[in-house]
């Protein structure tokens, strides 16, 4: 029997992966393939962080597939015409894949299957990444969901993932394979070696993702819903980069957590990963566009250095500036950080969400499309079941409630290490303040009354462009 291409994406993982498990299942020779080609991914190409990521996972995945007596081929180039000089190479009669759903891998992979079947080759692509498919779930009116509780509730109420599977037994070589270019050649790696942090705080692959699940259950899920919200406590899972880039899978997570003690919220997070690929699947313009169309209008600011102070971590807000120098640092920031330096970029700073988006997908590890445009939505007040724009987070008293003894702070922010606990969100009230730390680039209390009064300016402009009834 002809060979099959296994076509890998973000699936980088042997265990629970749909595609090679029906490749193998075809009882033909494998051939597993990476491509890069950042025009699959239309607009949204990944980030420095994310490259260097995936650089590190493809060098985990090759060395697994070499202990079971296979290669992954690397090449470049666009997508349908690499794999079509792989047939030639190759006589594979069949490309298996599993699906992406973010706008332009969708795209990428309708034209791909068409093409493939005009060419008379079995092309099949499979569900690895998600625990629900986006186009089968309506609400009762035949559209989709915006607002996330009754989309919980319906997931919740059909939800049965099948049980995950291993790695395939039978993994057949071919007699002849194809040439593959060095890991180094795709030129995923910075030029600038930044990552030192990056490299400390992660271990990229499927191995480092299964000792990281085994880990978080048996230490973190127990006091998960009481250290989830403390930036100093490693209390949230960092399995995020692990299932972005498919080391793990969902439905592996799902199980896992099946019996464990204090594990609903946690699938509940899970779930809401889910709602954010549902909303890209069915609002593909969200990544750059508000789904609240008003949005459109509101009066956002374009101010080039308070973007940088809030980037470079040197606004002079503790909470703020510390959670961007962990992001800059690690590639990773803790979630209720995250939303926290988000709130502050627009609502204190009034810059556009598109801006905090695109950083973070420079700069994130973990960089998620429908993750990122979920949550800078969602923050912004623009999006699916959105926080209202006027509640704002105040960072100092976000600092005082979740790192009491500023602890993440200091962390942090070195030059802050001497303060009492009581001045550490709010250096600027010490008697000296510290020399080496700015001062706040912007007044909290008048600026969340200027975010409310362009929201309010924004809502008068709806009405005045509103159609009357005469």
């Amino acid at each position: 029997m002809t060979a099959t291409l296994l076509w890998l994406r973000q699936d980088l993982r042997l265990r629970d992966n749909a595609a090679l498990q029906a490749a193998c299942a075809r009882g033909a020779p494998l051939i597993p393939v990476y491509i890069w080609s950042p025009e699959e991914e239309g607009a949204w190409p990944p980030g420095a962080a994310s490259r260097w990521w995936l650089h590190h996972s493809l060098e985990a995945l090759g060395h697994e597939l070499r202990l079971r007596g296979l290669r992954l081929i690397l090449r470049r180039g666009r997508v349908l015409e690499t794999l079509r000089t792989l047939i030639g190479d190759t006589g594979a009669g069949a490309v298996f894949w599993n699906r992406r759903y973010e706008p332009a891998a969708e795209q990428c992979s309708r034209e791909m299957r068409q093409a493939l079947s005009r060419d008379g080759l079995e092309a099949r692509s499979f569900n690895s990444c998600l625990l629900i498919e986006p186009a089968e779930l309506l609400n009762q009116s035949d559209r989709p969901y915006q607002v996330y509780t009754p989309f919980l509730r319906k997931v919740l109420q059909s939800l049965a993932p099948p049980a995950p599977g291993g790695v395939p037994r039978s993994l057949r070589a071919p007699s002849r394979w194809p040439s593959s270019l060095p890991l180094d050649a795709l030129g995923l790696l910075p030029r600038v070696r930044w990552y030192a942090g990056l490299a400390a705080s992660s271990q990229p692959g499927e191995a480092g993702a299964l000792r990281r699940l085994k880990r978080f259950i048996a230490e973190d899920l127990g006091g998960y819903e009481r250290t989830r919200d403390t930036p100093a406590l490693a209390g949230t899972s960092r399995l995020s980069p692990h299932l972005h880039f498919g080391e793990i899978g969902p439905r592996q997570l799902w199980h896992a957590l099946a019996g464990q003690r204090h594990s609903a919220l946690f699938r509940r997070e899970l779930i809401w990963r889910e709602f954010g690929y549902y909303l890209l699947h069915h609002f593909p313009q969200s990544t750059d566009v508000p789904l609240h169309e008003e949005f459109v209008h509101f009066p956002w600011r374009h101010q080039l250095e308070g973007l940088a102070a809030w980037a470079a971590g040197e606004t002079g807000i503790p909470m703020v500036d510390a959670g961007m120098r962990e992001l800059w640092a690690t590639g990773l920031m803790h979630n209720r950080v995250r939303m926290i330096c988000a709130s502050f970029l627009v609502k204190n700073l009034l810059l556009p969400w598109q801006e905090g988006a695109r950083w973070f997908w420079d700069t994130l590890v973990d960089a998620d499309l429908a993750s990122n445009t979920l949550n800078w939505q969602w923050v912004a007040g623009c999006g699916a079941d959105a926080a209202p724009y006027f509640r704002i987070f105040n960072p100092v008293l976000q600092g005082r409630r979740f790192d009491p003894r500023g602890e993440y702070v200091r962390r942090w922010i070195p030059a802050l290490a001497a303060l009492p606990d009581k001045l550490v969100h709010t250096p600027w009230h010490a008697d000296q303040p510290p020399q080496s730390y700015p001062s706040p680039i912007i007044d909290l209390v008048r600026s969340r009354q200027a975010a409310l009064d362009a929201y309010a300016a924004m809502r008068a402009e709806r009405l005045r462009r509103a159609p009357r009834l005469v």
